[in-house]
C-alpha cells in the first residue's frame, strides 16, 4: 500500500518556509555575556600590621612618658629643685621728661635687683637680661643686666643704669596724657619692671636645655622732680612684688 503524501502548507506572501526557532537557553536568559567572577584580595594582613604598628607606637610612647616621670621624681627627690627669686632693691630717678612736640619721653634710672639662689645642689647660669621699665604701658626706659653665673645659696646684686632719649618712638595722645597726669600725682608715678632673659640649670654633671623666663615686679612708685629740678628721688619699693615665669615657645606660639 502506498504511503499519502500531504502537501505543505503555503506561506504568506510567498516567503519560505523557515524552520521555527528554539526558546531560549537558561545561559542566554540570565546573562551568558557577564564576565567570569572573579574574588578579589583582600587587604586584611596590611590592615593588621597598621593595627600593630600603632599599639607597638602607643606603646612605646607611654613607656617613654613612664620612664620620663621616674627621672623627675628622681630628681626632684635628690636636688629639691626651687625656682629663684628676685626683687627690686633699689630704684632712683634722676629725671623724667615728656616732650609735648615730639611726644617722646626721657628719662635716667639707677636700677637694682636682688636675685637669689635658694637651691643647694643647682647652679644657675643667665643670659644677657633686658630690662624694660613702663608705667600704665608707657615705655619710659630700657636697659639691661650683663650676663651672670648664679651659684649654690646665693644673692647677687645686679646694678645697672637706664638712659632713655626718646627712642622708643612717638606716643599717643592718650597715654602721653595720662603719664603727664601721673607725673603730677601726689601719690606718685607708677612703676613696672620687666626683666627677660634664657637661663639653664646645672645639676651634678646634668644641665639643662636653655629656658626663657620673665620676672615681672608691680607695685613701685617713685615722685618725678617737678620744673628743672635736678635731684635724685629713690622710689618706693616696699610693696614691691616680684613674679617668675617661665615661657616655653612651641612654634610660633610663646606661653
Amino acid at each position: 500500500m502506498a504511503d499519502k503524501v500531504y502537501p505543505s502548507k503555503p506561506t504568506p506572501n510567498g516567503a519560505a518556509a523557515t524552520n521555527p526557532p528554539f526558546p531560549a537557553t537558561k545561559a542566554q536568559l540570565y546573562g551568558a555575556n557577564r564576565p567570569a567572577y572573579r574574588p578579589q584580595p583582600r587587604h586584611r594582613h596590611r590592615r593588621g600590621c597598621c593595627c600593630s604598628f600603632c599599639i607597638f607606637l602607643t606603646l612605646l610612647i607611654l613607656a617613654l612618658l613612664f620612664l620620663a616621670a621616674i627621672l623627675a621624681a628622681v630628681v626632684f627627690l635628690l636636688y629639691r629643685p626651687q625656682r629663684p627669686s628676685f626683687s627690686v632693691s633699689a630704684l632712683k630717678l634722676s629725671y623724667l621728661n615728656v616732650s609735648q612736640s615730639s611726644s617722646t619721653v626721657s628719662s635716667k634710672f639707677d636700677l637694682n635687683v636682688t636675685a637669689k639662689n635658694p637651691n643647694k645642689k643647682l647652679v644657675y647660669y643667665y643670659g644677657p637680661i633686658t630690662i624694660s621699665i613702663s608705667s600704665d604701658g608707657v615705655d619710659v626706659g630700657d636697659g639691661s643686666f650683663p650676663s651672670f653665673v648664679h651659684g649654690t645659696k646665693n644673692t647677687t646684686l645686679l646694678e645697672t643704669s637706664i638712659t632713655s632719649n626718646g627712642g622708643g618712638g612717638a606716643i599717643d595722645a592718650g597715654s602721653l596724657t595720662q603719664l603727664t597726669s601721673d607725673m603730677k600725682s601726689k601719690n606718685g608715678l607708677p612703676l613696672e619692671v620687666k626683666l627677660e632673659t634664657k637661663v639653664k640649670a646645672k645639676m651634678g654633671s646634668l644641665k639643662s636645655p636653655k629656658v626663657r623666663i620673665r620676672v615681672t615686679c608691680l607695685g613701685i612708685k617713685v615722685s618725678v622732680p617737678s620744673g628743672n629740678a635736678t635731684a635724685t628721688v629713690t622710689a618706693s619699693t616696699a610693696g614691691a612684688k616680684c613674679k617668675v615665669d617661665a615661657r616655653v615657645k612651641i612654634w610660633k606660639w610663646t606661653f
